[in-house]
């Protein structure tokens, strides 16, 4: 079944963000940088108890809840649709699966634990984690799919 697949992306991302984060965890120090590019990529383990870039700072609990209520959305737009796109499946089961790491962190710890660090053009990113590589590619995704789809609907005119 098309739908298994999500909830295998889903479960599969999960385990590898928490692998990940418990390796960081165990084999870092808060606030230690390991530079693994020089002027370009760092470890950087640190802990951030708001949503992307720090919005939300302090607002875990509205962050929990949010991150519930998409979940929940999603688990029944998963019941209710036919989904049979690789794009739409691989898009949901990878926001799945980086919005669950993100709130197990927020739910033992009650913050998100981040350790990717990148400098762009002399500019320090946000630092980040796994889990939100795939909330943000499995969006970038999701609107690829609804743009083919759209398109594929489109009737041109002559």
């Amino acid at each position: 079944m098309k739908k298994d697949k999500i909830f295998n992306i889903c479960v599969w991302w999960l385990m590898i963000d928490q692998v990940i984060k418990l390796f960081i965890t165990m084999k870092m120090k808060l606030g230690q940088i390991i530079t693994i590019i020089p002027n370009f990529f760092r470890i950087y383990y640190v802990k951030n108890d708001g949503a992307a870039f720090s919005f939300f700072s302090g607002k875990t609990y509205l962050l929990i809840i949010i991150s519930m209520i998409i979940f929940f959305f999603l688990l029944n737009y998963i019941k209710k649709t036919k989904i049979t796109n690789k794009l739409e499946i691989i898009s949901i089961g990878l926001i799945m699966g980086g919005l669950v790491g993100n709130l197990v962190d927020r739910l033992l710890y009650k913050e998100v634990i981040d350790y990717l660090s990148f400098i762009i053009f002399g500019y320090n990113f946000a630092i980040f984690n796994f889990a939100d590589i795939g909330i943000v590619i499995g969006v970038f995704i999701y609107i690829i799919y609804i743009i083919k789809d759209n398109i594929k609907h489109v009737k041109i005119d002559k």
